[in-house]
């Protein structure tokens, strides 16, 4: 996709996502046969459902049939929310994975995993789980010293409701 083709993209997307309370993560066209996908990623501090993603999907349908930014040929509309092992690349994500376990790498090349406790302007305060029997250990790491993060999947972690009563 040529930077001037993302841009009137994204120029014509961002204020539909933003209009319903998302955020525009990600807008990609590839190709699929003979036709071409236009794959838009929301995201939300809430997350998105499906309902959400089938209402933006009507919205960005028809903001598309009314310009001529896809062109002639024929595309498929795809609407969707981050897979849940995305990687962690803006604050707003890292603000929305407290409480979660991520893998984080940073540039030395240390790398572990950690709950995300607190999130600011700076870095993160997390939490590394202890070994062996040992107790956990608070540690704080800076946006700038990170490379890559991602949330871990956890399928026995207990959700917030199940915390709080």
């Amino acid at each position: 996709m040529s930077t001037t083709h993302s841009e009137r993209l994204r120029g014509l997307l961002e204020p539909l996502v933003s209009a319903k309370g998302l955020d525009l993560e990600e807008i990609e066209v590839s190709r699929a046969g003979r036709r071409r996908v236009l794959r838009i990623v929301v995201d939300s501090d809430d997350g998105v459902d499906l309902d959400a993603c089938a209402e933006l999907s009507r919205t960005v349908s028809t903001a598309l049939d009314e310009t001529d930014v896809m062109g002639e040929d024929e595309y498929q509309l795809e609407v969707t929310s981050p897979g849940a092992d995305r990687p962690l690349t803006e604050r707003r994500h890292y603000v929305r994975a407290v409480g979660r376990l991520a893998k984080i790498q940073l540039h030395e090349g240390d790398d572990f995993v950690a709950r995300v406790l607190v999130v600011d302007e700076e870095g993160l305060d997390l939490e590394v789980p202890g070994v062996k029997g040992r107790k956990p250990t608070a540690r704080r790491v800076e946006f700038a010293s990170i490379a890559k993060a991602r949330v871990e999947l956890e399928f026995n972690r207990k959700d917030k409701k199940e915390e709080e009563a």
